[in-house]
């Protein structure tokens, strides 16, 4: 950082496009590249950030930064990556001023811990009052999808997401927590069903209904044995012999499934394909066969039914079997489901998304997502923060009684750190379509009049009472920005230098050495010899 300019660097790699606007947009699209261009409509920070790749190394810090923020907490990865980068412009102002990146540093931490005790002093915990916690638990589920595409249905999809994690009984395990998502429908006709839902069809000719299920998960072969010696072929003087031949490898699968019968099972599900004899088998003996399930939804199929994977047989007392109340086949929309009820983890659910396109339903899961993410880690730190501007500002507010009593060119710096905190609200006013400028200076002087609980009201674009509107945060979720954006900041500030390997070696028959000629150009993904081309 010892020498910055103001001019904007492209990080985008080679060959990535950007078309604007005329006004700013809350969502972006995404268009993939190939054929068959994947099209992604979405204002998820993280989401964002893994699909555009960049070259620059700075950039790259925060892309990571957001990874983290998105897998700790799962919410907060475009605030997080705002203060950061708001960061990194008061330090480039500050190195133009000739002030040393160690000091700025020095400031920064300093600003990070008052902010950290101010944010800690003005936590709520209501984890001993189940009903003012649950409430707590809407309001932040509320807030979350304020900002995302379910805002116009947050009432019926914040309560979907506390009923789901309340389900949980504290133990934070998302995986019983299963998404599906159905084309059809609208957002509003999205459920929360309670059991487990596997998007499969039942086998032919098999039991559609079952109670009392004992299921065997497997991940096995059920078709005969491959020769697997390439280049091998078997030769027979007459069809009598293939004949044969094939009634040997009927017996080998038979053999497989009289194995598998042993357990006392009347359920099977297998990962891969269970074929048609063995599917004949399976219904003769009045076994439901479920083949060719997802490895994802046989993973958590083995959580919810008590269930382990299993791909031998020759032991059933070694095996861990399954259990429900009830397996039936239902319909959601235009497709067929199969249900399982009573499992073993009672806790386990499942929400079905409705919605018209693709599109629609991949945003609404990224936004149910960062919600159940909050409201787990919520459960798992009780404590909560005042959302709509009202924690940065109050932050901001300790850093800068800080840096008035400090002395020294850190007080410089702790400023520029409160500045970046107050770019936050500031953000979220612009983005509303409001006057940022005047509703960021009311909320500054309502703190400066001690009024800490207010914040930005962007449904009236008024400045508000945040106790009284229920805009609620997780603390956890807060404090992690704050450490995480001052953290990747300070890295990047104490760079000075960039030192770039040595391109890889590349054998140009026009050059020497097998090094790598002036002539070579390294195109994306593939290289071109100008000599090669221009000689006759």
């Amino acid at each position: 950082m010892a020498s910055l300019s103001m001019a904007p660097v492209n990080i985008f790699r080679h060959g990535a496009d950007e078309e604007k606007a005329e006004t700013a947009r809350l969502d972006k699209i995404l268009l993939g590249g190939g054929r068959e261009a994947s099209v992604t409509v979405t204002n998820d920070g993280a989401t964002i950030l893994k699909a555009i790749g960049v070259d620059n190394p700075a950039a790259k810090v925060l892309v990571d930064m957001s990874k983290v923020q998105d897998d700790e907490v799962g919410d907060g990865t475009t605030s997080v990556t705002v203060l950061a980068a708001e960061l990194l412009r008061e330090a480039e102002l500050l190195i133009a001023k000739k002030i040393h990146p160690q000091t700025i540093v020095s400031g920064w931490r300093k600003a990070t811990q008052a902010a950290r005790d101010a944010l800690r002093a003005a936590a709520v915990d209501n984890g001993n009052d189940p009903e003012r916690f649950q409430q707590d638990l809407l309001n932040i589920s509320r807030t979350t999808l304020s900002s995302k595409l379910l805002t116009h249905h947050k009432e019926h999809f914040s309560q979907l997401a506390v009923d789901a994690v309340l389900r949980l009984k504290g133990s934070g395990n998302l995986d019983a927590i299963h998404v599906i998502k159905k084309l059809g429908g609208s957002l509003t006709d999205s459920y929360l069903d309670e059991g487990f839902l596997l998007d499969k069809k039942i086998g032919v000719n098999q039991p559609k209904r079952l109670e009392n299920v004992t299921i065997l998960i497997a991940n096995t072969g059920m078709d005969t044995d491959k020769i697997k010696i390439f280049g091998s072929r078997v030769r027979v003087d007459s069809t009598a012999k293939v004949a044969e031949i094939e009634m040997a490898e009927k017996e080998k699968m038979k053999e497989k499934v009289d194995r598998i019968l042993k357990h006392g099972i009347n359920c099977f599900i297998n990962r891969q394909l269970i074929y048609n004899y063995p599917e004949q088998l399976f219904a003769a003996a009045g076994v439901m066969a479920i083949e060719h399930a997802d490895f994802a939804g046989v993973e958590r199929l083995a959580l919810v039914t008590g269930g382990e994977i299993s791909s031998t047989f020759d032991r059933p007392e070694l095996v861990k079997l399954g259990h429900c109340k009830l397996i039936e086949e239902v319909m959601i929309g235009e497709d067929k489901l199969i249900h399982f009820s009573g499992v073993s983890m009672g806790e386990a659910c499942t929400i079905v998304l409705r919605g018209a396109t693709q599109q629609i339903l991949d945003e609404a899961e990224r936004s149910l997502h960062d919600a159940l993410c909050v409201l787990a880690q919520t459960i798992k730190e009780t404590r909560t923060v005042y959302g709509g501007g009202c924690s940065e500002m109050l932050m901001a507010k300790a850093v800068t009684d800080l840096a008035n009593r400090t002395a020294g060119k850190d007080a410089v710096a702790m400023e520029s750190f409160a500045k970046a905190l107050m770019m936050l609200p500031t953000i979220i006013a612009d983005n509303a379509g409001y006057d940022s400028a005047d509703l960021v200076a009311q909320l500054r002087a309502a703190h400066q009049d001690n009024k800490n609980t207010y914040g930005l009201d962007m449904s009236q674009g008024i400045i508000g009472d945040m106790v009284t509107l229920g805009v609620t945060e997780s603390f956890q979720v807060k404090r992690q920005v704050l450490l995480s954006a001052s953290e990747a900041a300070e890295m990047i500030l104490r760079v000075d230098n960039i030192v770039k390997a040595a391109p890889r070696s590349v054998h140009c028959p026009f050059s020497l050495n097998f090094m790598l000629c002036s002539n070579w150009l390294t195109a994306p993904g593939s290289g071109t010899c100008l000599t090669m081309l221009t000689k006759p």
